[in-house]
Formats: C-alpha cells, structure tokens, sequence
C-alpha cells in the first residue's frame, strides 16, 4: 500500500512532467523507506546486501545507547542541583525536553540544505546526512541556544560538506565542523563551569565544570573511576559514558562498519602519551593517570564515531593504524599544552583529516617502491643465472 501512494505521489515529479526539477527531493522518501528500485545499467559494479542508508543506520543504532545514557544524564546532572527525589524517567523525561529540540533544529536545518542543493545540482539526496544530523546534537553543550546549533549545522553543511561535492567528497568531519564553528564563535556557551548542566533556576553557584576543565584550572576532582567510566559526570550529551561508546563501537566494528585499526591506534597513541606525562608530571592533567584521560571527556566518543568516519579518514590499513595512533597523541598534547581548551580531540581529529589523504599517499608509494626493488631484484637474480 505505502509502495502504491509513494508512485502515485512521484508522478508529477517523473522525468518530462512539469516538476520535474523536484524530483531528487521526493526520491529522498522514497529511498529512506525502500531499497532504490533501479541498477546500475554500465560500468564496473558489485552486486551487495550493503549500501550507504544500511551504513547510516548501523551508525545510528550504535549511537543510540550512548543517546539514552547521554539523555537521562542531562535530568541526573540537573536534579543533583536541586536535591529532590527523582527517579530514571524523571531524570530522562527533562532530558527529553532539552535534547529532542537541538536534534529536531539539526535534521530541519541541516535536510532543508541537502535538499536544497540536491534540487539544484539535479542529483539525488543521499543519507550521509542521517548520521551527522544526531552527531552534532550529541557532542553540544545541553544548554546551548537553538538558533546557535541551526547556525552551526548550516555552517558545516555548506562549508564542510556542500563546497567539496557533497556526501564522499568531504576533507573534513562534518559534525566536528559543526562544533568547531561554535567553540570558535561563541566560546561562552563552549566553555566555562556552567554549560555543561541543565541549569536549575532556583539553584544558585551552580558548577557543572567537566572533569579536565577542573584539572586544567588548577582544581583537583574527586570523581571515581566507576563515575568517570559510567558517565555520570558533567560534561557534551552523548559523550560522558564510555561504557555506552563502547557498546556503540563493538557494533560498529561487528557489523565492519568502522575501523578497529583506527580505534585501538587512537588508544594506544592516547595511553603513550599519556604514560608520558605521568612520568613528567608538572601540572594537574600530566599528572592524571594515562587510564583516565582515555575515559574522561570527548576522546572515546570521538575516536570510535568519528575518528573512524570512512570518509575523512585514512583509508589503506596501515594509514589507519598512523591515523589513529596521532589522532591519540595529538588529542592529549592538546589537552597537556592548552589549557584554555583541555579537550583535544576535536581539533586533533580535524587536523588528522586534514593529513589523512597525504597519509594514503606514502602508504600506498611505499608499497609501489617495495614491489618495485622487488622487482629489481628478481630481474637482477635471473640475470645472473643466466
């Protein structure tokens, strides 16, 4: 029956009616509920069970446990404030309240522009913009205005994504564009000791300072590890329980969705450094256990959904084990070396995609080289028996 309304419904777009230039805007309902009806008709192809909506969704599923954690821990952090009885709904209903309108402006801003431009270059909507579309909600301040998350998806939808071709084409991440635009044009709601808490208006004092915040100014925490791994601490929506990241990543990486070389790569460059200073140890974040930088703030969240994005990332195996390994490095040098930004992972990632291509490069150079003395040498053999 759906199958029906939907033909009957693209009629006046078919090719030669008098819309026909909306058509690619339709075709996004029809290809978001069904399996595109048409094949590749010339060219080289593969026949797959896998296309780029099966991606996306498998990326959201992964998302979704770290989305409910992330949602009842914005009502946890704000009824500690208050000191009233709650229970888990009361605590995930106020999340609710303050999480559905940040991804309802994100999918509305950022789909009005993909059909936008799709309508206007004449080609078809894809569903790259699924994932990012959740991703830029989760990993904002809970407390940020409406009107600054739609200004920072347009921006990273045209700029980040839309200016280099669209969907496959991007050099950078799109939704860390998204918070990287923010963090640079309105640091006050980025940054700071009240952002990261739904602000009770009866509360007074209210300090909602995330875990490397505290250590860059000077203040030591007194979270556990059970709380820091949990994610019950103050701190982006989605990206405080490592353990819910890591349900999400173990999907990724069992349906092949994303890469273990770069996940494990960015850990093991992390925990080095890490380790590093430890052994250092000037200031209160090279002090702080090489363990628990790998739990606290963005890094898991960061390098299991976006480190990996099969796009802006390193492409040949072992570029994803250097990608990753300095997308783990840079992100502590980062947190160590800056303290008016303690959270590095962001600007480490977006300065790996950047050199990501050029990575590649000598990966695969390296591999032409050494077939190429290979082969030298073999000829050299042959020569000699002769």
């Amino acid at each position: 029956m759906i199958r029906k309304q939907i033909d009957l419904l693209k009629k006046p777009f078919a090719k030669g009616s008098k819309f026909e230039r909306f058509a690619p805007a339709v075709n996004a309902f029809d290809t978001f509920l069904f399996v595109p009806n048409h094949t590749t008709k010339k060219g080289a192809h593969i026949r797959d069970a896998v296309d780029l909506k099966r991606t996306m969704v498998t990326v959201i599923i992964a998302l979704i446990p770290a989305l409910i954690y992330g949602t009842y821990n914005t009502g946890y952090q704000y009824y500690t404030q208050t000191d009233e009885a709650f229970t888990f709904m009361d605590a995930f209903i106020h999340g609710s309240f303050k999480i559905l309108p940040m991804i309802a402006v994100s999918y509305g801003v950022g789909l009005a522009i993909e059909f936008a431009f799709a309508v206007y270059r004449g080609h078809e909507v894809n569903e790259g913009y699924l994932v990012t579309g959740l991703l830029i909600p989760m990993i904002m301040p809970v407390d940020i205005p409406l009107w600054m998350v739609g200004l920072s998806v347009a921006f990273a939808v045209f700029i980040a994504k839309e200016a280099f071709g669209g969907t496959g084409m991007n050099i950078l991440n799109p939704a860390l564009t998204a918070r990287a635009f923010a963090f640079f044009a309105y640091p006050t709601y980025m940054s700071g000791n009240k952002v990261w808490v739904s602000e009770a208006s009866n509360v007074d004092g209210i300090s909602g300072e995330t875990i490397l915040g505290s250590l860059a100014s000077g203040v030591s925490v007194d979270y556990s590890m059970f709380e820091m791994f949990s994610g019950a601490i103050p701190g982006s929506i989605a990206e405080t329980s490592t353990l819910w990241v890591l349900v999400g990543g173990a999907i990724l990486i069992f349906t092949g969705v994303g890469s273990w070389r770069i996940m494990l790569g960015g850990v093991i460059g992390a925990a080095f450094m890490g380790y590093m200073f430890n052994l250092w140890g000037a200031n209160n974040l090279m002090q702080f256990d090489w363990y628990s930088h790998l739990i606290v703030g963005g890094f898991a969240f960061g390098i299991v959904f976006m480190a990996t994005d099969p796009v802006s990332a390193a492409q040949t195996n072992r570029g994803k084990w250097i990608y990753g390994i300095l997308v783990g490095i840079l992100c502590i040098l980062i947190r160590v070396f800056n303290p008016a930004y303690p959270e590095g992972v962001m600007l480490a990632i977006l300065l790996m995609n950047v050199f990501a291509p050029t990575i590649d490069h000598y990966v695969v150079q390296s591999n032409v080289n050494r077939r190429l003395k290979r082969k030298q040498n073999s000829t050299t053999v042959q020569t000699a028996q002769l």
